[in-house]
């Protein structure tokens, strides 16, 4: 693992710097839009331009990394999940009256 880099600057156990942190951000739909996460302070959900302006200024004060978590909406969300996820089968996923 500390043959890299980064993994070598992430499993430093020395020292904690901005090289190690992990941004996280909330992606969701439309344009131009913030929204707070109730649960969390200060945490906002973004849409894809404002996750570019946040982009620039992480870089800008040297956070080396971003994970990225979609926010779907509750309609959107039911056509994702699985019709039945324990299928005789094996096979999850939205199947039809045949199987």
């Amino acid at each position: 693992m500390r043959k890299h880099d980064f993994s070598c600057r992430l499993m430093s156990e020395n020292k904690l710097t901005v090289d190690d942190l992990i941004y996280p951000v909330f992606i969701m739909e439309g344009e131009n839009h913030r929204e707070p996460v109730p649960s969390m302070p200060k945490v906002e959900r973004l849409t894809l331009d404002q996750l570019l302006i946040e982009a620039g200024l992480l870089v800008k004060y040297g956070v080396p990394v971003i994970a990225l978590f979609l926010v779907i909406d509750e309609r959107s969300k039911k056509s994702l999940m699985a019709g039945e996820p324990y299928t005789v089968h094996g096979q999850d996923g939205i199947i039809d009256e045949d199987g």
